[in-house]
């Protein structure tokens, strides 16, 4: 009996070996096929043996952002290290901050230590303090920033995460987990790669997953080291003379502080920083955010960068982003204490006396709020902007007017409001003599659309008007929409289509511009006019709607239309698995509030003469 104890304790001990050497040679093959194929900076580890970066962890030490000094052997685990690379002004990784934290709670009591890492150069130590204390980050928080240790681990993005062994083999390296990506959110998440490796580890099994992509920010590097020289005849690109322009004309109305970009580019600092993140999501098309192609309507809003203008970007920064004279660059943008209006409004109205209490986390059905606008006489308004309290869990608001007191719960959202705000909202004026009007005795109410994120937060969203002379309105503004309510979208069908068309005949007037809505299902949306003979103009095709960014596309110049002119609308839908945003492809669609339901609205704003 003891020799058969004995034996099955050796069999077990051989099993736990070869499950040891199986990660062990599935981790190093995964390290092969990722640096043979990464970014030049990134330090080769397939050609080392795990002893060697052991000693090379060993001499790390970094500082966190409290000025205390770390080791590798006071932040490594007993069982094995988390090692997270997080940036503080990337939306991925304030998105997975929360996680990483309660992840650390969940597996330190199993011996793996979590640690966050910066390896940015443009996140200050005071940029990081604010990050943890957002976040309430009980991990070690360190800088690093000539991105040694970044290049040590391989690591290319925030957020990224290395899982290490006391031996120094990384086991896993890559995404935290599939829920969250560039352009796209699911209700939940599908895959968790690396939390299966900590429990494969914790369980002694072999890690089926090693390496992942991690979507997110790249790393911001000094690319001054890496400059190359200019080739005979080719023009020196800068950032004064030739960069600043284009992200000014661009990119800066949203990316500067406290707009809804999650970087800041209006300096020459932040935008070298941040340049290899410029180039990538410029020449994939990614921003800035214009999904309307070019053979239709002209829009005065049009965002897309010509091809001279990817190249000079893509320029730049193989050059070493030089900085050049900084008087050659165009004056800054001067903003209105937080408002895109070019003036402050006349009259700021918030949503409630008191902010509304956003929970961790949850589906929260759509919220209303009452404000009185304590005005006795009819009100014209030229320009309106709504700015969110909290721009990462406000999704949208709309603002809508009624009589003071009215009971009216069906506010007719689905065809017209007063103003809104959605992901790639601009507030801009209305041309000269054009208004909207607000009757006498009005009150506003305010629906808002939350989205939690992990963090628990406050909101308080207002609205600003500017108003107008009554005198010298020539052209009422009115919202009105094309929309089919009545849709089914069947289980893993993708290119499904859906129409609308507008319930009645338009008067005499000028369209002046568009707003598709649909949610994270939408593929495609196109708008057309139907003149009273009954042809047909396609003046808006968007063939990938973004749901991130649901742009109102502005006309250069307005369409003039006649009477018994009706405007059309044609959608698509992928409910398939090919669609990344889809919370479950298994299920049938139909028309509801929440993002997991659908919409299909074809708003559009057009002007009457008084």
């Amino acid at each position: 009996m003891q020799h058969q104890q004995n034996q099955q304790a050796f069999s077990h001990r051989l099993h736990l070996l070869a499950i040891r050497v199986h990660t062990m040679i599935a981790s190093m093959l995964s390290l092969l096929s990722v640096c043979l194929c990464s970014e030049p900076g990134a330090m080769v580890l397939w050609a080392d043996e795990p002893t060697s970066i052991l000693e090379r962890l060993r001499q790390v030490e970094k500082t966190d952002y409290q000025g205390k000094a770390w080791t590798w052997n006071s932040m490594k685990g007993s069982k094995a290290t988390a090692v997270v690379f997080l940036g503080t002004q990337c939306p991925l990784a304030k998105q997975y901050t929360p996680r990483i934290e309660a992840l650390n709670k969940k597996y330190h009591a199993a011996g793996i230590n979590f640690v966050a890492v910066d390896p940015n150069v443009q996140d200050s130590l005071a940029d990081m303090g604010a990050h943890a204390r957002k976040h309430q980050l009980s991990i070690p928080f360190v800088k690093d920033p000539d991105q040694s240790l970044a290049d040590l681990l391989g690591a290319t993005r925030t957020p990224e995460v290395c899982l290490i062994d006391q031996s120094g083999v990384i086991l896993y390296r890559g995404r935290i987990d599939d829920q969250f990506g560039i352009g796209y959110a699911k209700e939940q998440t599908t895959s968790s790669e690396f939390v299966d490796a900590v429990e494969a580890l914790l369980a002694d099994r072999p890690i089926s997953v090693s390496v992942t992509s991690a979507p997110g920010c790249l790393i911001g590097r000094s690319h001054h080291k890496n400059s190359k020289t200019l080739e005979t005849g080719q023009t020196a690109i800068t950032y004064a003379e030739h960069v600043a322009p284009i992200l000014q004309a661009r990119c800066v109305s949203c990316h500067h502080e406290g707009d809804i970009g999650p970087m800041d580019l209006s300096s020459y600092e932040d935008a070298a920083a941040w340049a290899d993140m410029i180039v990538e999501v410029t020449q994939n098309r990614t921003m800035p955010p214009w999904h309307a192609t070019p053979n239709h309507a002209k829009f005065a809003n049009d965002r897309s960068l010509s091809e001279k203008e990817l190249s000079t970007l893509e320029t730049w920064v193989e050059l070493g982003t030089p900085q050049g004279d900084l008087a050659q660059a165009p004056k800054p943008i001067a903003y209105s204490n937080g408002w895109l209006l070019p003036q402050a409004p006349d009259l700021v109205i918030p949503m409630s006396d008191s902010a509304y209490q956003v929970p961790r986390q949850g589906v929260i059905n759509y919220q209303y709020f009452r404000a009185d606008m304590k005005n006795d006489n009819e009100l014209w308004v030229n320009g309106m902007e709504i700015v969110p309290g909290a721009r990462d869990v406000v999704h949208h608001v709309l603002v809508f007017v009624r009589p003071k007191g009215s009971r009216k719960r069906d506010l007719g959202g689905a065809r017209t409001f007063l103003a809104g705000y959605v992901p790639g909202t601009r507030a801009e004026l209305m041309p000269t003599g054009y208004a909207k009007r607000i009757p006498a005795n009005s009150e506003l109410i305010f629906q808002i659309h939350y989205t939690p994120n992990g963090t628990a937060t406050e909101d308080l969203s207002k609205i600003g008007f500017l108003f107008t002379d009554p005198k010298t309105v020539t052209h009422e503004v009115i919202t009105t929409s094309a929309v089919n309510t009545g849709f089914q979208i069947p289980p893993h069908a993708t290119g499904h289509p859906v129409t609308a068309t507008l319930p009645e005949k338009l008067p005499e007037c000028q369209l002046l511009s568009f707003s598709p809505h649909m949610h994270v299902r939408g593929q495609s949306f196109k708008y057309s006019i139907i003149y009273p003979g009954k042809q047909r103009e396609v003046v808006l095709d968007i063939p990938r709607y973004d749901f991130n960014w649901q742009t109102e596309y502005r006309l250069e110049t307005p369409i003039q239309v006649p009477a018994g002119t009706r405007i059309r609308c044609d959608a698509t839908f992928d409910n398939s698995d090919g669609n990344l945003n889809n919370p479950d492809p298994k299920s049938w669609v139909s028309w509801g509030d929440q993002t997991f339901e659908e919409m299909m609205i074809g708003y559009f704003h057009y002007a009457v003469k008084r």
